[in-house]
Parts: structure tokens; sequence; C-alpha cells
């Protein structure tokens, strides 16, 4: 339950209320959103917003109604989100706008007089269809001061050129989630990470409640978790304040321009959980737009296992040439107890704690991903001559040169090794230690592998079937482009 000082700050010298309530029903196969207009006078101070809708029973196997909202001010609700005031999805039931301050997940500012609309998403509907009643009450009075932004910094500390420790897929109480950004970033802290990303659905609202988290120790990117009706993508590492619009799908064929905003906002376009099972969470919009893909999220499960199988398919053919292929990430999607935050983690290779930094080791896929700061790697292929190649890159030596791979790993007690190229897994090694601390060796050639990487699998009583991930690469390369 969130503390009521937070939620309902009390309002200064009320006077007179307005209230409007906006009743209808929606029904099966109704459009994505649906958008009431109501008129904010002028000298209004704060704006309330509550609402309900009918649940009734459905057949087994039926989605029921889920009812999300939104908020949209007099600049209007065109494509791209100028007049975007908030967004709280199905989190809240009700939530308030004031100049000085906003519920978690909008955007305080002035109340500018005119049409403003309630934005409705029926998620699902039942097929009774689903009423709703939603309630607004406009008090006036003086309205407060629009306090100022102030984001994180775009870089800390950090240890020069090493590898860095990140969860990039992160829900607060700017979204659905149950954690403030303190919160989520002393759980971070307890983990190893060294940087993490906000990624809010469908709303920038926290970017400006991230700057007393970040610290010297922790580097806090901001982005969004652009949550559409066919798939879910990360905004990873974008300007303070950017916001993507979520509303299309793919038939709309408007996917590449809220790509080409993210990059231009100097982020990254992440497709996240592509193979997840809930409504609107497969990915339909392809990879053409993505920089790297969330192969894992969350808890090892089988989505992820279809997720890294597909990922691992285009590898063959995408890895010609120097940027083909798209990169791997891992990230917890954590939103509330028990979801753990850095289970589990993209651990990048990067020049420093900087935003510029990290995501150039993302974009060029100098990581692995690992279940938790006590698993650590470090995977080389080398020629004979001694050229070296590491995750992400290439080693470009003819086609019968023989190479040796080479994985040193800690903190994978009795965990099992396999090597996997665009052949299938060539060579499967271990258990490892009890201690957890190994080295596997294999031997091969850019002919029989165009590329290797690895995967490190906890034990399994299935015989033959791969256990939980704990531990993958990205590939290297071998041979030349």
């Amino acid at each position: 339950m969130w503390p009521v000082a937070w939620f309902r700050a009390p309002l200064r010298a009320p006077t007179v209320a307005l209230v409007t309530s906006l009743r209808g029903t929606l029904a099966p196969g109704s459009p994505d959103y649906v958008y009431l207009p109501f008129e904010v006078p002028p000298g209004t101070s704060e704006l309330k917003v509550s609402y309900t809708y009918d649940r009734p029973p459905v057949p087994p196997g039926t989605p029921g109604n889920a009812l999300d909202i939104g908020l949209f001010d007099p600049r209007g609700t065109g494509l791209g989100g100028r007049g975007f005031r908030g967004w709280s999805g199905g989190a809240r039931s009700e939530f308030f706008v004031r100049a000085d301050e906003a519920t978690p997940g909008y955007l305080p500012g002035p109340l500018t007089p005119g049409t403003w609309y309630i934005a409705l998403g029926p998620y699902t509907v039942a097929p009774q269809g689903l009423s709703y009643e939603v309630t607004v009450t406009l008090t006036q009075g003086a309205a407060g001061q629009t306090p100022e932004a102030v984001y994180p910094p775009d870089r800390a500390l950090g240890r020069g050129r090493d590898w860095y420790r990140g969860d990039c897929h992160l829900h607060s109480w700017h979204s659905d989630g149950r954690r403030t950004p303190g919160e989520i970033a002393a759980l971070a802290r307890a983990a190893g990470l060294d940087f993490v990303n906000s990624s809010d659905h469908n709303t920038n609202a926290s970017h400006a409640h991230w700057a007393d988290a970040a610290g010297d120790d922790l580097l806090v990117l901001l982005g969004e978790e652009i949550t559409t009706r066919n798939g879910h993508v990360l905004a990873l590492g974008t300007e303070p304040g950017t916001f993507v619009d979520w509303r299309h799908r793919a038939r709309d064929g408007r996917w590449a321009r809220f790509a080409r905003e993210i990059r231009r906002a100097g982020g990254l376009v992440v497709p996240a959980h592509p193979h997840a099972d809930c409504v609107g969470c497969g990915w339909r919009f392809g990879f053409a737009e993505a920089d790297a893909v969330e192969v894992w999220n969350g808890a090892w499960t089988p989505d992820d296992e279809m997720t890294l199988a597909t990922w691992d398919a285009r590898l063959a053919t995408a890895g010609r040439g120097d940027r083909g292929w798209l990169p791997a990430m891992g990230n917890s999607d954590a939103h509330r107890d028990p979801d753990v935050v850095g289970l589990p983690q993209t651990v990048v290779l990067a020049d420093a704690l900087t935003r510029e930094a990290i995501l150039a080791g993302l974009r060029a896929g100098r990581s692995y991903v690992a279940e938790s700061r006590q698993v650590s790697l470090a995977f080389t292929v080398t020629a004979e001559g001694g050229r070296q190649a590491g995750i992400g890159e290439r080693l470009a030596v003819g086609p019968d040169t023989p190479v040796t791979v080479r994985l040193e790993a800690s903190g994978v007690p009795r965990c099992s090794v396999r090597f996997v190229t665009d052949q299938g897994v060539l060579f499967t090694g271990g258990p490892l230690p009890v201690s957890g601390t190994g080295t596997v060796q294999w031997r091969t050639s850019p002919a029989r592998a165009a590329y290797v990487r690895a995967e490190v699998r906890h034990e399994t009583a299935l015989g033959p079937a791969p256990g939980a991930m704990a531990a993958f690469t990205n590939p290297v390369f071998l041979g030349a482009t």
C-alpha cells in the first residue's frame, strides 16, 4: 500500500470543486484507445481522476475486463505525445495532477484551460462488454510552482576500462512497480550493480526522480518500456525527459519512426521478452530496427529458452560483416517483492562508467549475462601465433587456422559448460568443481565454426535436457568478414 502522504498531498486553500462523471460501455473489438474529452476552466489548481469498471464472470480461458488509463492535455492526443501528461495503465484507480506535484506516472505542470482527455486503453474486454465510469474532480485555487526537473548525472566514478554490471529493465511506482527509485537503487547496490536503466511503462515521469538515487558508485540511465499491443521494447539510455509513444501496432507501419526517435535521443532499441505469452507481450515488429535483444528476462523460463534459440539461429547469417548481428542482454524486469533486482544482469566491457561508454559496449555486444554478482566469466578465442579476440569481437584468420576457445568461470559450482556454434552445441564440458571456479578449453577452426559462444548451465535431473542458465556470452566470430 502506498503512503497516503505520497499519493495525496493537501491542497492550499481550496475553493470550488467541479465534478464530472463520464460513463460508457466498450464492446469486444473496441479501438485500442478511447479518448474522453472534458473541459478545464481557468483558475483550476488540481485535476483529480478516479475510475471504476465492471468485471463480469467469463468462461474458463476467456480474458476478463482490464482497463488502462492515462491523461492528455489541450495539446491533444495525436501520435507522438505532445499532449501527454501521464499513464498509469491498470496500476491505479485514481490519480491527480497539479502544477507543483502529480501522482507517480504523471507529469506536474500547468493546468492549461481548455479541452483535456482521459485516455482509456481496453487491454482486454469480456464477451459481455466493459462498462466504465470516470469521475473528474477539478478544484479551483492558487496554483503552485512547477519544480525544475533535476536528472541524474550521465557518469559515475567507475574503474576505467573494466567490466560493469547492470540491470536495464526495472519498474518503479511510476508505473506498475511497487518500489521507489531509492529502494531500487539500494537493491541494485546490494546486487553488485554498477548501472541501472529506468524503464517504466509508457511514461517518462520517473526521470526527474532518480537524481537522489544515483551516486559515484551507481550510474542511472533513463528510458521507458514502450508497451504496445504487439510487443514491448526498451528505450534504453535516452536523453532525460524523452517520451516515446506506445499507441501503435505492427500493422500500422509506424514502428521505424519511433525506433528512430529512440536513437535520436541517444538510446538503444531493445525488444523485451520477445516470446512472453502475456496478452500483447510477444514481439511482432521484427528486429530490423533493434540494437540488441533481451534474451533473458527474470528467472530462467521456457520463454527465455525459446528466445535464446531464436536469437542464436540468427547469428550464422547476421554475423557476416562488422555490424550485422544483434547482441543479447539479460535483465530482471523487477516490479515488486519477491522480484530480484539483478537477476539476471548484463556484464559489459566499457571504457568508463558513463552513459556513452556503457551504451557503446552494449551496442557492440562486448557483454555477457549472469544470474548474479557471484558469477564471472572470461571468454576468449586465440589463434596459433597469439592473435586473440574476446566477446563481441571477430578473430579474422584463415578458415583452417586452429584456434583455442577458452572459458574461465567462477561462482558456478557443479555447472556444465557448452560451446555453441552455427552448427549447434559442439562441445560440452564439466561439471565444474564444487568451488565454482574452473577453466574449460576446446580446439576448433573457422571452417568448423562461424562463431562460438559459451553457456554455463546448472545441473538438471532430466538427463540430456539442458539445465537452467547460470550465464551465457555473446559470440566471438571466426574467420574473415
